[in-house]
């Protein structure tokens, strides 16, 4: 397994988390894969579909090398740092830097209001794209789009059919499919995944249909 090491610089920094824990990567390219789930505490987005609003507050606060020795503990080399909106705290970024350099794969989730630049470009970089349905998309950064490479992704999570067709402007704008893996995720509840499964095929869209995987398997049980 990886070996925790934190720089000097990183010892000091102290982050609010929500939970660590471990279970099957429900979401993204890396759906199925073991890993370790940091979750930072805080998001100044309220989108109307969040399921994991229990994440907007409380917490407490971790240092990078307490981070570390947890991560290390579940024994698993694939780490997903999630929220709330992990780059809402400052200390993400060394938070991520200090995870490459221990040796773990590292996959950021991020609601795409943030800047990414900064992030370690070692780090894969899920980025939402905020459709009309979540209440959101006024606070898409779209700047984000042209820092983004083949080692990241975009999700669009999707309420309806209009929200399916402001994807379908964004694909065709942005070019996003050349620029990486696109994922279409449905809101559950709200759109049947056969119903975007049956889009998707018509219009031959060159994207992912993600459903999550995890609430498949064990429902919406937070920390899943």
């Amino acid at each position: 397994m990886p070996e925790a090491k934190v720089s000097p610089g990183a010892a000091s920094t102290r982050l609010r988390l929500t939970e660590i824990f471990c279970s099957i990567q429900g979401e993204s390219s890396r759906v199925g894969l073991p890993t370790v789930f940091v979750r930072l505490t805080g998001c100044p987005l309220r989108c109307r579909w969040c399921d994991t609003e229990y994440a907007f507050n409380g917490g407490k606060y971790w240092s990078i090398e307490e981070t570390l020795a947890e991560v290390a503990r579940h024994g698993v080399p694939t780490v997903c740092v999630t929220g709330g909106e992990p780059l809402a705290q400052k200390g993400c970024l060394a938070l991520l830097g200090a995870l490459c350099d221990a040796g773990y794969s590292v996959s950021l989730e991020t609601s795409g209001a943030l800047d990414i630049a900064a992030v370690d470009p070692r780090v894969s970089r899920v980025m939402d794209l905020k459709a009309p349905g979540s209440a959101e998309a006024s606070r898409n950064r779209w700047e984000n789009i042209p820092l983004l490479g083949a080692a990241d992704e975009v999700k669009i999570v999707l309420a309806n059919r209009s929200d399916y067709d402001w994807a379908v402007e964004q694909l065709d704008t942005h070019r996003l499919a050349e620029r990486c893996p696109v994922l279409l995720s449905p809101v559950q509840g709200e759109l049947d995944p056969a119903d975007l499964a049956e889009w998707i095929t018509r219009d031959r869209l060159a994207v992912r249909l993600q459903v999550q995987l995890h609430k498949v398997i064990w429902g919406n049980q937070p920390g899943r």
